[in-house]
C-alpha cells in the first residue's frame, strides 16, 4: 500500500482503545452523519457464516458478472493490499479514491469512538452508495447480528454459509449461540438461503426465520447436483459453495440471473489463497520442484475439507504453517491426520498475535508424525523441500497467505 493510504487508515487507530465490543450503535451514528448511505445501495446480498463466505462471495460475483451486471463486493480480511476489501463495479478501489472516502469518514466522526473495522465498513458503504452498480455482495466480518455490515435494513437476500466454531473470544463456544449470531442477518419478511448445516445450527437458523416470517430456502443435494462436476475452485467443499451461490442466485428476485450465467460463473470464479496452486515466483522456487499450494483455512472445518482434497490428489504432502494463537490448533492438525507427512511451523505475519512456532509444533506432534519449528518462511520452505514431497501446502492463516502472495509477487487483482 502507498504511504498515503497507510496514513489515511492510521487516522482511525486509537479512536476506540478498549477491547472490541460488538455493537451497531457506533456505526449507525456515523452513518447518520454521512447521510445514511446504507439506504442508497444497489440490491444487496448479505453473506454470513463460518466457512466458505469468501468463496461463496466469489461465486456470486462471477455469476452476476457472467449475467452482464456491474457488481460491488465487500470482503475481509485482505491478503496483501487493503484495497482488496472494496471492489467497485468490478474493479478494486484505487488508493486515491479510497483515501478521499476515508478522509470524509474521519471528518464526519469528529473524534467519536469507533473501531477501525466499523470506520472502514462505513467508508465502503459510502463508496458503494456513490458509484453506480447493479448488485452489492456484502460479506460479514465477524458474527452477524452485531457485525458492522448488519446495518442494511432490507437486503435483497441473506445467505448463511456453513456454521462452525469461530472467534470464540467474541462469539463463545456454544454452537447454537454462534448460529444465532450468524442468523442475525435474516430480516423480517425477506428471503434467505442457508447451506446444509449441523442439526443444532440448522434448527436455530430455521427458528429465527420462522420468528421473522422470512422465507428460508435450505440447500439440498439436488441443488448440488445442478453444479458442474468441475468448478473453478478445487475441492468438493467448493462445489458445495458454488451450489449455495447458485441457489442464492435462483432465489434472488431482482436482478434476475439466468441459469447460463450461474453455470458459467461456477466455472470462472477466482478467489486467491483457497487451495491456490502458486505460479512461478520467488517462493515457488523454494519448493525444489514440488507443487506449491496455498490455502488460508484456519479452523478444523476448513482443514477437514482440504484434507479430503489432498486424499483425492494422492502422493506425499508436507505442510508449512503459521497460525493465530487463539485458533484451535489441535483440531486443525487432527483433521490432517494420515494426510500430511510432516509439518514445518514458522512465525505468523507480524502484528497478528501469531502462535509460537515451537508450541505449534508440539501440538502438531500429537497428531502428525513429524513437526519441526523454524524461525522464517525461508527456513521452513527449505526444510519442507528437502523431504522431496509431491507437494508443499502452505496453510493455517490468511495473514500467512497474504505474506506468501506478496513475496511470490502474485498480488490479488
Amino acid at each position: 500500500m502507498s504511504a498515503a493510504l497507510d496514513a489515511a487508515l492510521d487516522q482511525f487507530e486509537g479512536l476506540y482503545p478498549e477491547t472490541i465490543e460488538l455493537s451497531l450503535g457506533r456505526i449507525k451514528d456515523l452513518l447518520e452523519t454521512l447521510g445514511r448511505p446504507q439506504d442508497k445501495l444497489p440490491p444487496t446480498i448479505h453473506v454470513a457464516g463460518t466457512n466458505g463466505k469468501g468463496s461463496t462471495c466469489a461465486y456470486l460475483r462471477a455469476m452476476a458478472e457472467q449475467a452482464g451486471l456491474k457488481v460491488h463486493v465487500y470482503t475481509s480480511p485482505h491478503l496483501v493490499r487493503f484495497n482488496e476489501r472494496t471492489r467497485l463495479a468490478g474493479e478494486l478501489v484505487t488508493d486515491e479514491a479510497l483515501i478521499e472516502w476515508l478522509d470524509r469518514v474521519y471528518a464526519a466522526l469528529d473524534g467519536r469512538p469507533i473501531t477501525r473495522f466499523e470506520a472502514t465498513t462505513a467508508t465502503a458503504l459510502l463508496a458503494f452508495s456513490e458509484v453506480p452498480a447493479d448488485l452489492l455482495i456484502l460479506e460479514v466480518g465477524l458474527g452477524g447480528r452485531f457485525d458492522a455490515t448488519n446495518v442494511i435494513e432490507r437486503p435483497a437476500l441473506s445467505v448463511i454459509t456453513p456454521v462452525d466454531f469461530d472467534h470464540k473470544q467474541f462469539l463463545g463456544s456454544d454452537l447454537a449461540a454462534i448460529a444465532g449470531e450468524k442468523a442475525g442477518i435474516i430480516k423480517p419478511g425477506l428471503p434467505s438461503v442457508s447451506a446444509i448445516q449441523a442439526r443444532v445450527c440448522g434448527d436455530v437458523i430455521r427458528a429465527r426465520a420462522e420468528e421473522l416470517e422470512a422465507p428460508l430456502t435450505v440447500l439440498r443435494m439436488e441443488d448440488i447436483e445442478k453444479v458442474p462436476e468441475h468448478v473453478a475452485l478445487p475441492g468438493t467443499h467448493q462445489r458445495y459453495n458454488a451450489a449455495l451461490a447458485g441457489l442464492a442466485m435462483r432465489t434472488l428476485k431482482q436482478p434476475t440471473i439466468p441459469e447460463s450465467a450461474i453455470w458459467e460463473g461456477a466455472q470462472s470464479a477466482v478467489w486467491p489463497a483457497r487451495m491456490q496452486k502458486l505460479a512461478p515466483g520467488p517462493v515457488t522456487e523454494m519448493a525444489g520442484g514440488a507443487e506449491l499450494w496455498l490455502d488460508g483455512g484456519h479452523n478444523p472445518h476448513a482443514a477437514t475439507a482440504i484434507a479430503e482434497l489432498l486424499r483425492e490428489m494422492g502422493g506425499r504432502t508436507v505442510m508449512v504453517t503459521a497460525m493465530i494463537a487463539s485458533k484451535d490448533h489441535g483440531g486443525f492438525f487432527h483433521a490432517y491426520r494420515g494426510v500430511i507427512d510432516a509439518v514445518h511451523t514458522m512465525p505468523n505475519a507480524p502484528g497478528h498475535a501469531g502462535a509460537d512456532p515451537a508450541e505449534l509444533a508440539d501440538t502438531a506432534r500429537a497428531f502428525l508424525p513429524i513437526a519441526t519449528a523454524h524461525d522464517s518462511l525461508v527456513a521452513a520452505m527449505r526444510a519442507a523441500a528437502a523431504e522431496k514431497p509431491d507437494r508443499i501446502l502452505i496453510g493455517g492463516s490468511l495473514y500467512l497467505a497474504g505474506e506468501v502472495l506478496e513475496q511470490n509477487e502474485q498480488l490479488p487483482t
